[in-house]
């Protein structure tokens, strides 16, 4: 038997090409490693812009010539634009996106309601709603915008609360309520509406699919201002005329009970868990500090001369708090309850709303004000600069002492939104990201 011969080949042969292919193996896994990180920084740093974005609070203002709407970062409280609007801007909303406002005119002489596009903070629309606008309040999809006419003239005098259609931005139709409406604000599933009627004394429940009053609630003397509970359970009606703040049940739509409050409470809002509601008292200069599991006022906030208009900051450490009568805005510290800062906002600043966050799940609330500002409020008349870059200028530098010097400013040609937004976190990360590629490349 012939023994099979195989020839086989020396191991020196494949020694010659194993150098290049472990040093291809080691390159890559180097690459593979670099590219891992430069991911996982990418991701840190756009999560870092994202969390570190601060909500941006949009101040509804009269002005002398003209209305204006000014926007503070609530970071620095540093105003950081200002947006020129028709008449009186009063009633403010921003949609759950955070991209929107919406402004009443309550000027009287129009019957408008201002459309603000927040990333480049100017108007994009005009919508007229055919009557005197007051309150706004935004659903929660953000598909609709709900606006109340006191003394509609499409109506013949009537009351009703005209919806807006965003996408189109018009009218698409009109609720019939109850006498001088002042605010209307959504339950957080959206399926109903509550609007206060000043004159009748009472709140108007609305089936936001039908768009009809189902039932209409007795609450206190001259109702003006509402708020829901981010549960959904508690409607908040401020009633100026008798001083106190009506607590609706939404199962039943009954009064549960009254909270006293100070002289002349005009609007209230929730911390975003629920546990606290401040009231703004325009006749006492301060503002209440509700506790709503007790319905019990548990801190009085002395703030600015007549504050009308009151918002809470997403993460719920600051409130904020418009005084008309003193042109600024009173910036409350929740741990505290004291007055931490004050930022200069313009002339008569009324409603205020805060950008809510990305990743919040809260349904913006409309922000109402005081039906004190059809009287005569008495405005010395003062020049204000046409451009809007003097008049960030001017109110920057003349906040109030008793905020602390944080070193940052908005500079004079600074862009509608600074640093803290999350589109400059991404753009320093890939900024990051560009410079390590072209280092490893070197």
């Amino acid at each position: 038997m012939k023994s099979k011969i195989i020839s086989t080949i020396p191991i020196d042969t494949f020694s010659i090409s194993l150098p290049p292919v472990a040093m291809s193996n080691k390159a890559r896994r180097k690459d593979t490693l670099i590219r891992a990180l430069g991911i996982t920084a990418l991701a840190i740093l756009i999560l870092t812009g994202v969390a570190g974005a601060a909500p941006f609070a949009y101040v509804t203002s009269l002005g002398v010539d003209t209305g204006t709407v000014f926007v503070i970062d609530t970071t620095t409280n540093n105003l950081t634009a200002v947006v020129p609007v028709e008449g009186w801007p009063f009633g403010v909303a921003i949609n759950p996106a955070g991209t929107k406002v919406y402004v009443a005119d309550l000027s009287g002489t129009s019957t408008t309601v201002s459309v603000i596009d927040t990333a480049t903070n100017t108007v994009e629309a005009v919508v007229d709603v055919g009557g005197y606008p007051r309150g706004v309040a935004v659903d929660p999809t953000g598909s609709r915008v709900y606006v109340t006419n006191r003394y509609s003239v499409v109506d013949n005098d009537s009351n009703n609360v005209s919806v807006i259609d965003t996408s189109t931005n018009s009218v698409v139709g009109r609720v019939n309520v109850g006498l001088s409406t002042y605010n209307v604000a959504f339950t957080p599933d959206g399926k109903k509406i509550y609007a206060t009627n000043s004159r009748n004394n009472t709140t108007s429940v609305i089936d936001a699919t039908t768009n009809k009053v189902t039932d209409t609630v007795p609450v206190g003397d001259h109702p003006t201002d509402i708020a829901i509970s981010p549960d959904g359970n508690k409607v908040y009606v401020t009633n100026s005329g008798s001083n106190n703040v009506s607590v609706i049940d939404t199962a039943t739509n009954t009064v549960t009970t009254t909270v006293p409050v100070g002289d002349g409470p005009c609007d209230v809002a929730f911390s975003s868990d629920g546990k606290k509601a401040y009231v703004p008292n325009k006749r006492s200069d301060n503002v209440s500090v509700i506790d709503t599991a007790t319905n019990t006022v548990t801190a009085t906030v002395p703030v600015g001369i007549t504050p009308l208009g009151v918002a809470v900051t997403p993460d719920g450490n600051k409130v904020y708090v418009t005084n008309a009568e003193s042109d600024n805005v009173s910036v409350i510290d929740t741990a505290t309850n004291t007055v931490t800062a004050t930022v200069n906002a313009g002339i008569y600043p009324t409603g205020i709303v805060i950008v809510p966050l990305k990743d919040s799940n809260m349904t913006a609330q409309s922000t109402g004000a005081t039906s004190n500002a059809t009287e005569d409020i008495g405005i010395e008349e003062t020049n204000l600069s046409s451009e809007e870059i003097n008049t960030v200028e001017l109110n920057n530098s003349k906040k109030n002492n008793s905020e602390s010097d944080n070193g940052s400013s908005s500079g004079g040609n600074e862009s509608s939104k600074n640093n803290s937004t999350p589109g400059f976190g991404l753009l320093g990360s890939l900024t990051c990201l560009y410079g390590g590629w072209k280092l490893r490349k070197k």
